[in-house]
């Protein structure tokens, strides 16, 4: 709605330009004139309502109100009645801050600022002086959302499910420890991604993978087309004893990362191209054959310790080779999984350790929930990856 010039002129007029947009400035006296305003309104329309039910009711004066807003901290005057009936929507009886103030909060705290950064932040830029107290109640908030999170239903069929996971050092019974939060990043029948969840465990084995499958075949996640993992001992296992038919696939970014431990800074740029040669080949005699080369070869005597990994996790790597291009660039590339990691870990870094599993587990799915808010379509490759797997996997995938 345009604001009328001759309403803007009135406004500005005799104000220092600078200070308008500063603390306690024009905007600030707008807002707090308007919800006042609107606190009038609703009081208004209140005894309207009860006096049409045959109730007596009437203003009684009015009260004063200190509360924080997204970029100030204001004294609202606010209307009583006689009855102590009114009870006003903008900002309720018991509440002290406006939904925005909130909603700053926990974006500040999604995007991995500390709770001294986010006070900080909000004094040196708005005057608030809030305590670590409130920050903490206002991103506690959020658990009651994640447990819901955690158990929403899953769609029926997941072409594509990328299990990573990330070491946190949490507090736990007086100690600080190494604990994995895994993640399990979804590729929807449509190329559109989705977190199906967050599990956090101080030892990965057997019963915590199995327990993960088990989690997401009870939400209803009926069928998994193929899962890439990163190489960790009786994962497999657990995932074909939940989804029998799942093709298991060794995450190729992982095994290229895990190669590169053991090459010198300098020697990297090189060796990589090397190692394309091998999860590149049309097949998979054609990728053996790489192997052999590139172990025969320069880098291979060098860096010995390449292909007697790369040939631990041959068995699932063989897989990929069955795929045409399409749907081997998907799951190669390092846009989807590593692009979240990268958010996680930087989110983590600033931390140190985490005082509880809460604490981590509220973090981590606000990290998320902020990066899952910039998918807005399937990756370019999909709409000929998605021909290949109807084709490959029949009605598994058509009939979703």
């Amino acid at each position: 709605m345009a604001i009328e010039k001759e309403l803007l002129d009135q406004l500005l007029a005799g104000r220092d330009p600078n200070e308008v947009f500063a603390k306690d400035g024009l905007l600030d006296d707008l807002k707090k004139a308007l919800s006042e305003r609107i606190l009038n309104a609703e009081l208004d329309e209140h005894l309207e309502d009860e006096r049409a039910e045959g109730s007596i009711n009437r203003r009684n004066g009015h009260s004063r109100k200190s509360v924080l807003t997204g970029t100030s901290k204001m004294t609202l005057t606010i209307p009583r009645d006689r009855a102590g009936t009114f009870d006003p929507k903008l900002i309720a009886k018991y509440q002290r801050r406006f939904p925005d103030f909130d909603d700053k909060i926990v974006s500040m705290y999604a995007r991995g600022m500390t709770v001294r950064e986010i006070r900080g932040h909000l004094e040196e830029l708005y005057g608030i002086e809030v305590s670590p107290d409130l920050i903490s109640a206002v991103t506690d908030a959020v658990l009651e959302e994640v447990t819901e999170w955690q158990n929403r239903p899953l769609d029926a069929v997941y072409p594509l499910v990328f299990f990573d996971a990330i070491r946190v050092k949490i507090r736990d019974e007086g100690f600080v420890r190494n604990k994995a939060i895994y993640v399990a990043l979804g590729v929807l029948p449509d190329g559109t991604k989705e977190i199906l969840g967050l599990w956090i465990e101080q030892t990965e084995g057997a019963k915590f993978w199995l327990r993960v499958m088990n989690d997401l075949k009870n939400r209803g996640g009926g069928d998994i087309l193929i899962a890439v993992v990163d190489g960790l001992k009786g994962f497999p296992e657990a995932i074909h004893a939940v989804f029998p038919e799942t093709v298991v696939q060794t995450c190729i970014v992982h095994l290229i990362r895990h190669s590169l431990e053991f090459v010198s800074w300098k020697d990297r740029k090189p060796v990589v191209p090397a190692l394309r040669a091998i999860y590149r080949a049309k097949d998979a005699e054609a990728g053996l054959k790489a192997l052999d080369d590139f172990e025969a070869g320069f880098w291979g005597k060098k860096y010995p310790a390449i292909a007697q990994s790369w040939r631990r996790n041959w068995d699932h790597v063989v897989p990929f080779f069955a795929f045409p291009e399409s749907v081997r660039r998907i799951i190669y590339t390092t846009n989807a999984i590593e692009a979240l990691n990268s958010k996680l870990r930087r989110a983590v870094r600033t931390r140190g350790h985490f005082p509880s599993d809460d604490a981590a587990m509220k973090l981590l799915y606000l990290v998320l929930n902020h990066a899952a808010a910039d998918w807005k379509r399937p990756p370019r490759e999909w709409l000929e990856a998605k021909t290949q797997f109807a084709v490959v996997f029949g009605e598994r995938f058509v009939s979703q």
